[in-house]
This record gives C-alpha cells, sequence and structure tokens, in this order.
C-alpha cells in the first residue's frame, strides 16, 4: 500500500503508527498499572473507586487542556517554518515522558507523568493533522488521511504485543507464567512504546517542509487570542460550512470517542473475562485496518461526505446491536462493528475538514477542531452515567449514543449543502 505514496506523505503516515502505540497503551494497560500501584491498604494508597474517580479527573484535565492549547499552538505554529519545530518539541517531550512514566513507583507520581505525556501526545496530534495540506493534494487527502489511521491501527499491534508480553511475564495472569517483577514488566512496557513511537517519527520530522504558512511578525499573546476570537466569529458568522461541520463532527465523533473510552466498562458491567475483552480489542486493531483500507480504496471512487455517511450510519446500527449484548461473542460482533468504522470516519473527517479550512491558517483551524476532537465524548460519558445511575443496563446506555450519531448526521448534511454551494461543479 506505501508504493501509492509519495516519500513524504509515506512519512506522515508513519507518524500514526508511531503515536497509535501510545494511545493502544493508554486504552489497555496503563489504567492498570495506574490501579496496581494506587489500590491497596498501605499508606498513601487508595480504594477502587477513588482511583477510578482520580483517573476520570486526570483524562478530563487534559481534555481541558489540550482544548485550551490547541487554538493557541496552531495559530502560533502557522506562522513559518514554526509548525516542524512545534511538532518536534512535542513529540520529545511526549517521548520522554512515555519512557519515565514507566518508572513511577507512587500512583501520584504515575498519573503527573502520564498527564503531562498526554499532553504533549496531543499537541503533536494538533500539528500533526494540520500537516495534512502540506504532505499531499486535495485529491488524494482522503486516501492519505485513511492510510494514517489504517496503518496506525496495524502498526500499534506490534510495541503493544510486546508490552502485553512484559505484563503477562510481570505477574498480570498470576505467578505461573511470571519471570520478573511488575515493575519490570511496567518499564518494558512504557520503554517499548516510547522508543517506537520516536523512531517510527523520524522520517516526517526529516522529510516534512512546510508549503502553507503565514509571515511571521511579532504579534503577542494577547493579539494571538484576539485572532482566535475573530476566526471564531467569521466561522459562525460567515462560514456556516465549518460551523455545521464542526457541530455535527462533535456530535458523532463525541459518539466514538465514548464507545471507545467505556469498551472495558461495558464488558466489565456485563462480567465478561478481562483477557477474552483484551484479545477481542487487539483483533478490532486489525479490523480497523482493513477498514480504513477499504474507505481510502472507496474515497477514490465516492465523495468524502457519502463516506462518512456510511460509517455514521454503521457506528448507529452498533449502538442499537448493544441492546442484544450478554456474552463475550456479543461483544466480540460488537467490537468487529466498531472496527469496521472506527478508523474511517476519524481519517475521512479529518481530510474533509482540511478540504473546508484556508491551508495557511490549517494550523489554527486544526487548534479549533481539536476543541471539538479532544473535547468529545464527556457528553456521552455523561449520558451513560446518567443511565447506569437511573438505574438502566450498560446495554440501554449505548443504545441511547445512536442519537448523537443521527443528530450528527444531520449537521453533517448541512455543511456538505453549503460546501456545494461553494462548489457548485460537485453534485450528490
Amino acid at each position: 500500500m506505501f508504493r501509492n505514496l509519495t516519500k513524504t506523505e509515506r512519512a506522515w503516515v508513519l507518524y500514526d503508527v508511531g503515536n497509535s502505540a501510545f494511545t493502544m497503551l493508554a486504552c489497555s494497560l496503563i489504567p492498570i498499572w495506574f490501579k496496581e500501584l494506587a489500590i491497596g491498604t498501605a499508606p498513601g494508597q487508595i480504594n477502587g473507586d477513588q482511583a477510578t474517580a482520580y483517573y476520570s479527573i486526570a483524562v478530563a484535565i487534559v481534555t481541558v487542556i489540550v482544548a485550551l492549547l490547541g487554538p493557541i499552538c496552531g495559530a502560533i505554529a502557522d506562522r513559518k517554518d514554526m509548525k516542524k519545530i512545534f511538532f518536534t518539541t512535542a513529540v520529545a517531550l511526549g517521548v520522554v515522558g512515555c519512557i519515565i512514566n514507566g518508572f513511577a513507583t507512587s500512583w501520584v507520581a504515575f498519573l503527573i507523568i502520564y498527564v503531562l505525556a498526554k499532553i504533549f501526545y496531543s499537541a503533536s496530534l494538533t500539528f500533526y493533522d494540520s500537516m495534512l495540506n502540506d504532505v499531499t493534494n486535495e485529491e488524494r487527502m482522503d486516501e492519505v488521511s485513511s492510510y494514517g489511521f489504517a496503518w496506525g491501527y496495524i502498526g500499534s499491534c506490534i510495541p503493544f504485543l510486546v508490552a502485553l508480553v512484559a505484563y503477562i511475564l510481570g505477574g498480570g495472569l498470576g505467578e505461573k507464567l511470571q519471570l520478573f517483577s511488575p515493575e519490570i514488566g511496567k518499564i518494558i512496557g512504557f520503554t517499548v512504546t516510547g522508543i517506537w513511537w520516536f523512531l517510527v517519527t523520524i522520517p516526517l520530522i526529516k522529510n516534512y517542509k512546510q508549503i502553507y504558512y503565514v509571515e511571521r511578525d511579532k504579534t503577542g499573546v494577547g493579539k494571538v487570542f484576539a485572532k482566535i476570537f475573530a476566526t471564531l466569529k467569521k466561522i459562525a458568522v460567515e462560514d456556516k460550512k465549518v460551523l455545521f461541520f464542526l457541530i455535527g463532527f462533535f456530535l458523532y465523533i463525541d459518539g466514538v470517542g465514548t464507545i471507545i473510552d467505556n469498551c472495558i466498562n461495558i464488558g466489565t458491567d456485563l462480567g465478561l473475562p478481562t483477557v477474552g475483552q483484551v484479545v477481542f480489542l487487539l483483533a478490532t486493531q486489525v479490523v480497523a485496518w482493513a477498514g480504513s483500507l477499504v474507505f481510502a480504496r472507496l474515497s477514490k471512487k465516492f465523495r468524502t461526505v457519502t463516506l462518512i455517511v456510511v460509517c455514521i450510519f454503521g457506528y448507529f446500527a452498533v449502538c442499537l446491536y448493544a441492546l442484544t449484548l450478554h456474552t463475550l461473542i456479543d461483544f466480540g460482533i460488537l467490537a468487529f462493528g466498531v472496527g469496521c468504522f472506527q478508523g474511517s470516519i476519524q481519517s475521512l473527517s479529518r481530510s474533509y475538514y482540511s478540504k473546508i479550512i484556508p491551508p495557511e491558517n490549517s494550523g489554527e483551524y486544526f487548534g479549533i477542531y481539536d476543541i471539538f476532537s479532544k473535547g468529545a465524548s464527556f457528553l456521552g460519558s455523561a449520558v451513560i452515567a446518567w443511565v447506569k445511575l437511573a438505574g438502566g443496563t450498560i446495554n440501554i446506555a449505548v443504545a441511547t449514543l445512536s442519537i448523537f450519531f443521527l443528530l450528527g448526521f444531520i449537521f453533517l448534511k448541512l455543511s456538505d449543502k453549503q460546501e456545494i454551494k461553494n462548489r457548485p461543479e460537485e453534485n450528490e
């Protein structure tokens, strides 16, 4: 598949392969390692409910900080020759934080370091996403963006398998398979992930060149804020296609993010075995890889919005299917459905957004995009919490998320209508 890509496109895709390793670790083993450090009766340790609450607070802190910093960093990085500097710095600090995280011996230090690493990781994605305009042209954006997610999913499995084996040999499945201490397993998991993340990023750092930019000036922070607010006002008043897309994107990506963030909770509430869940989640990465490649091919024949709509209704069906969840096999079918559309809905949304924004301000616009992207899932998680507290089952809670996809579809179509008005030569 890489043969169809230019050298710069291939380097850009490889960064998805690198950062996805950290994403995979964050969705699986990091919460487990945190709770192993936090839960206990020794001085300084806490109970399970407190551990879950503190971890959720940490994730919320990252979301807020990234949402606030995204537009500012993006606006500054739009200046000539600045994007690579900001990107490289964010990656370096994220990788260092990831590796150091493995050596944390208290849950407080672990959580603080993780929050910092996650912030720099998220910041690097803001710059990375905005690079899409520089590394390819509009006709190839859907394909290249899809390849990024596709190879990111499959590539992340390599360091994750090493981390998983280290976790098992560190006593994760009991003393019978234990060869070394849990601390060593944790260090190996974080270190391998950090080194992988760094190594596959090198080609992009070497080959990326910022093509679209605004000239450097001595604009202060106050003027940067003023520029961001002016852009937000412009989007709200003048650029309806971007406004409607961001609203629709927030709604349906909130549903996507909520399902991803709560996948283990879904299985746990159903009383399913943890090992079986992890196996299915790993298999989901392979399905997501294949699904992203399929949609990359389809993007050559169909309009981007059409393919996003297919993904939205795929997720809509997945949410309704959750009403039938009872066994591990049911969970596996749900995971398969999620995998079919998970990478595609994200990659196609990214490329569609790249097409409808001014390329010279892509950093600033993707900073705004990150507010809607990184800030997503809190609303869906609140809905799940509300349903559960009201006495509903996890099945009903997940099914309720279908509303987000339906509303997201409506606003996406409104955005598409505005886009068609601007490009009358395009037809449905």
